[in-house]
């Protein structure tokens, strides 16, 4: 009996910095700050691996224009918010079955280099 295999392949987009106002206090309403997105997204890779054609990728320089612009549109009071928007967005948009998005706020606690959350969507 043969049984396929879970589909394991990722596209990875690591360090993505957005500026955007974040926050829930009122000084954070008014200026840009600075957020850092990782990104990993169930995406097979066997057609692309296979025709060496763009056309056949998961666009990871669309996906990164369309965090940014989502984050900017936003504007998020939390980064949950954030975060489960971006997610539910990128899955609509692009047909990804399954993500895990890291969202950090790096600054926002003075003893930490930054602080964030980490949620995955979907199904593998």
């Amino acid at each position: 009996m043969c049984r396929s295999l879970p589909l394991t392949d990722s596209v990875l987009i690591e360090g993505l910095e957005v500026e955007t106002v974040v926050g829930v206090y009122d000084w954070e309403r008014k200026v840009n700050q600075r957020l850092v997105i990782d990104l990993e997204m169930a995406w097979d890779n066997r057609v692309p691996g296979a025709s060496d054609d763009v056309a056949d990728a998961l666009d990871y320089a669309a996906v990164s224009e369309r965090v940014s612009s989502c984050l900017k549109r936003l504007q998020p009071q939390l980064l949950e918010y954030g975060a489960e928007t971006l997610a539910s967005d990128l899955q609509s948009t692009f047909g990804i079955s399954w993500l895990r998005l890291t969202l950090r706020k790096p600054g926002a606690v003075p003893a930490a280099r930054s602080v964030g959350v980490r949620i995955e969507r979907g199904v593998r």
